[in-house]
């Protein structure tokens, strides 16, 4: 069966590729491999760039740019041709060496250095390296960019209703007003945090042997200073050099990369969890699109389809992120190959987040507030005033003043006209007595508004 959108086994591919199709460059197979073909390439031109190194010779400006054009035009033909050797080898990082090798055949001056292709090099020299430009192609071209459209939709969101009184629930049960604007902000601010977080995260690389000893540079070449050369180097490809390693690169960074991008979904997940939940009290509705059906034999449905897309592909994308942190950091002895296949799953944790990303994006556009239903609420829970009335009585030294709130309120039902008759029995000064009285569910919302409009400004 040809493979296709219809036939793919993971949804990633198949029924969702159309969300996911600015990761395949990068995360598939051939963005695997191209990669790698890059990190080869710049191997091969610094060492030849390399004066203590004169047996590879600096090359002539028609090599380099020959180069340059072989990098530039690499395509999926390329990687056939590298899977297509890789099927004699049965190595996939040697694959891309006698590809390469086959390539600077076709030039005069390159096929006589040919040998200086992988030179010193164990293949975790060049995977980890590929690796770490994949994640931060990802984190720059796909990522980043979706956190910001979220972050976008949050802000304008908490801009709006900065000052719409909304009633809060703590445990399920009505509890003090808070605004639906400072709500939507403390989730923007908690996703900025990880955000940032993600995108400052150093992307570590190594190139420095079969251990991490440069044991093979040194009996070759024991005049040129390696580390320092493979530290230029990996810096040169933008990433950050780790000088501490065995074969592999310990994975380190890559875990806490995935323990950041699973806490930015968590909070994502509880955003799902609390607008699915609002929208079942009719705090939010969602606007209907011509011919969508939300029920298959319930007509008047419109189902939060988004937000459950959204927390399900979430919840599927933080296993995986959580296998990656927990396993890539351990390998037995100096290496062992059981980070080969995980690392290849990168891409469909990524893709389900990015899924998830789509969705709740699309989610958060169709949402109308309800303002009627927020202040009907609120109208309906003078209890919650109970909080500032007892706080009020404790300042100015009554007694017991939780114990009698407890007892005029809990399991009653409660109305303006209660309260204020309890207030005015309060032997309170004047002023404080008016305050009380003149509150309101909806105007006893503390500083929300404030907070909701500071978060947009960036100010502490």
């Amino acid at each position: 069966m040809q493979l296709s959108s219809l036939t793919a086994v993971s949804s990633v591919d198949g029924r969702y590729a159309g969300r996911t199709a600015g990761l395949r460059e990068i995360f598939s197979e051939y963005g695997l491999i191209r990669f790698r073909v890059i990190v080869e390439v710049r191997w091969f031109q610094a060492l030849a760039g390399c004066a203590a190194i004169p047996q590879v010779g600096a090359l002539s400006e028609s090599a380099n740019a020959w180069l340059e054009n072989l990098l530039d035009n690499f395509s999926l033909a390329g990687a056939a041709r590298v899977k297509a050797i890789e099927a004699t080898t049965n190595h996939d990082v040697k694959a891309v060496e006698y590809y390469l090798k086959e390539c600077f055949a076709q030039h005069e001056e390159l096929a006589r250095l040919s040998e200086f292709l992988h030179f010193a090099c164990t293949s975790e020299d060049i995977n980890n390296l590929a690796y770490g430009l994949m994640m931060a192609a990802a984190r720059q071209q796909v990522l980043l960019p979706a956190f910001a459209d979220l972050a976008g939709i949050l802000t304008d969101m908490a801009g709006a209703y900065a000052g719409l009184p909304m009633l809060s629930r703590t445990h399920g049960q009505t509890a003090s007003p808070t605004t639906l604007g400072k709500e939507l902000g403390n989730v923007a601010a908690r996703l900025q945090r990880q955000a940032d977080l993600f995108e400052k995260q150093p992307i570590l690389g190594k190139i420095n042997g079969a251990v991490g000893n440069f044991n093979a540079h040194l009996v070759a070449c024991p005049g040129v200073d390696w580390p320092e050369f493979a530290c230029r180097f990996v810096e040169s490809l933008g990433l950050v050099w780790n000088p501490w390693t065995t074969q592999i690169e310990p994975h380190d960074w890559l875990a806490e990369s995935f323990h950041t991008l699973s806490r930015y979904n968590t909070v994502l997940i509880d955003l799902c969890r609390d607008i699915w939940a609002y929208i079942s009290i009719g705090y939010f509705t969602q606007q209907t699109i011509a011919g969508e059906v939300g029920s298959s034999t319930m007509p008047h449905k419109v189902n939060p389809i988004d937000f459950e897309n959204a927390e399900g592909n979430l919840g599927v994308a933080n296993a995986l992120l959580g296998h990656l942190a927990d396993k890539l950091p351990v390998s037995r002895w100096q290496r062992d190959l059981t980070d080969s296949t995980v690392l290849r799953t990168i891409g469909t944790a990524a893709g389900h987040a990015v899924i998830a990303y789509a969705s709740l994006l699309k989610g958060l556009g169709k949402l109308q507030v309800n303002e009627a239903k927020m202040a009907a609420d609120l109208d309906a829970s003078w209890e919650v005033l109970a909080e500032p009335i007892q706080t009020v009585m404790r300042l100015h030294g009554l007694e017991k003043p939780y114990e009698q709130l407890k007892a005029l309120t809990r399991g009653n039902a409660i109305s303006a006209t209660v309260l204020a008759e309890f207030v005015a029995t309060l032997d309170i000064p004047a002023g404080a007595k008016q305050q009380l009285l003149d509150l309101t569910p909806a105007g006893y919302t503390g500083n929300a508004a404030e907070m909701a409009r500071k978060g947009l400004t960036g100010d502490d």
